[in-house]
């Protein structure tokens, strides 16, 4: 095994190096606290391997995103989003028989017991629904005791029940607090529809005209659903594992996810798109001024363009936008104002010498923020959407936690900045 060397106080320490499948390295420091005394600073985690994971390879200078080896590129070509769900949390591509299995079982977890329709319904109409689906999912397992009470249900026909249950019923709880939030009658789920046209008629069906995903739209939501099925050691996953590895169960973790995935420097990133645009028009401004302010550094942020991750181009972005041009036209949908600017500010991004010296491409937050717009989902219901496409990413890492022989809690160290020690002065003492 390769290995470093680390000085500290006239001292050598030798440490392992770990190599990944993709020629990543990682100085192994597990010992060094026992070995020297001392830890490592690192705020946010940016240089901080926290787990050896099997799901996802992200490169960002290059560019590239695979799933369990596979290019993103190649996926969203050929695959769907169920079966790259099952690709992402069983490590490999369903055959013709584990595929009908586990389409069967989607449908049957789809629609949801009385007692937690009734409790959805509960919540005020304008309750935001991140809040509705956080709280349903740790509702669920009072629903499903044999799945939370035995050591993780990590294997076998209870893993399999929890994953199905996870990956279809967020979608159907989507629904059913936006059908809340409008006041309106709930829908069943209809076993006879595909994945993503069941999820468009629980939201968009009503008395006497069911709605009927076109084809183009389906696409263009099943393609978005797939793109964000995983996405590394992000907060909101990092997050579920971490609950998981105190022994949690899948319904507590993955509810946990929800909640960090609400916070706005998350999954905000497609609404904060669509307030741009918004921002844009209201001033009059078909986006020519916006861009120039942006340019000289005095105007506010360019939402949606370059990625933290990806240093050169978003392999998601181009693959959603040829989706995202199709179900445009078949909606037939020509003069959007917003749209019509968010086309301008693309056309100047891919052409001016400015964003592209700078790498700043449209991301795939750019084109699915307009996606859900255009079908018609409101723009409190965004982060919901990535929820639903991220379960199988959530699904898949509390697994391999879980899975893990002695599971061992994770607990990062501290860097105390505080008051040294100091004697405790009686309150009719103190100045």
């Amino acid at each position: 095994m390769a290995t470093t060397t680390l000085k500290l106080d006239n001292k050598e320490l030798t440490l392992p190096v770990i190599t990944g499948s993709e020629g990543e390295k990682a100085i192994d420091i597990r010992n060094l606290r026992q070995e020297s005394g001392y830890i490592t600073y690192d705020d946010g985690y940016g240089n901080t391997g926290a787990c050896l994971s099997n799901v996802t390879f992200i490169d960002g200078e290059a560019g590239i995103l695979r799933y369990r080896g596979y290019p993103i590129e190649q996926l969203a070509e050929q695959s769907s989003f169920i079966e790259v769900a099952y690709l992402i949390i069983y490590g490999e591509l369903p055959t013709n028989v584990q595929r009908s299995r586990f389409s069967a079982l989607l449908t049957e977890h789809a629609p949801l017991r009385e007692g937690v329709i009734r409790f959805i319904q509960g919540f005020p109409r304008d309750s935001h629904p991140m809040a509705l689906l956080s709280s349903s999912f740790n509702a669920l397992g009072a629903y499903y005791p044999h799945l939370v009470s035995n050591t993780l249900n990590i294997d076998g026909a209870h893993f399999d029940e929890g994953a199905a249950i996870a990956i279809s019923k967020v979608r159907t709880i989507a629904a059913h607090s936006y059908r809340v939030s409008r006041g309106g009658r709930l829908n069943y789920p209809n076993p006879d529809l595909g994945y993503c046209e069941n999820f468009l008629h629980l939201m968009f069906s009503e008395p006497y005209r069911d709605y009927v995903a076109k084809p183009e739209v389906a696409a263009a939501l099943n393609l978005f659903l797939l793109l964000h099925a995983d996405h590394e050691q992000n907060c909101s996953t990092s997050t579920v594992r971490m609950v998981a590895s105190a022994g949690a169960n899948l319904f507590a973790s993955v509810s946990s996810g929800v909640n960090a995935l609400w916070g706005p420097l998350h999954g905000g990133a497609n609404m904060a798109v669509i307030d741009m645009l918004k921002h844009i028009h209201a001033d009059g401004d078909d986006g020519t001024r916006f861009i120039q302010a942006a340019k000289t550094g005095k105007g506010d942020r360019l939402m949606g363009f370059g990625h933290r991750v990806y240093k050169h181009y978003d392999p998601r972005a181009a693959i959603i936008k040829k989706s995202f041009y199709k179900a445009l036209a078949s909606l037939g949908i020509k003069d959007d104002p917003l749209l019509n600017i968010a086309m301008k500010l693309e056309e100047v991004a891919l052409s001016d010498d400015y964003f592209v010296s700078r790498k700043l491409y449209p991301n795939v937050d750019f084109y699915s923020g307009l996606i859900m717009r255009a079908i018609g989902i409101p723009e409190n219901m965004f982060t919901v959407m990535f929820a639903i496409g991220r379960m199988p990413g959530w699904v898949a890492h509390w697994h391999e936690v879980a899975s893990t022989p002695k599971l061992k809690i994770h607990r990062p160290r501290q860097i105390y900045m505080g008051p040294a020690k100091r004697d405790f002065v009686p309150v009719n003492k103190r100045r």
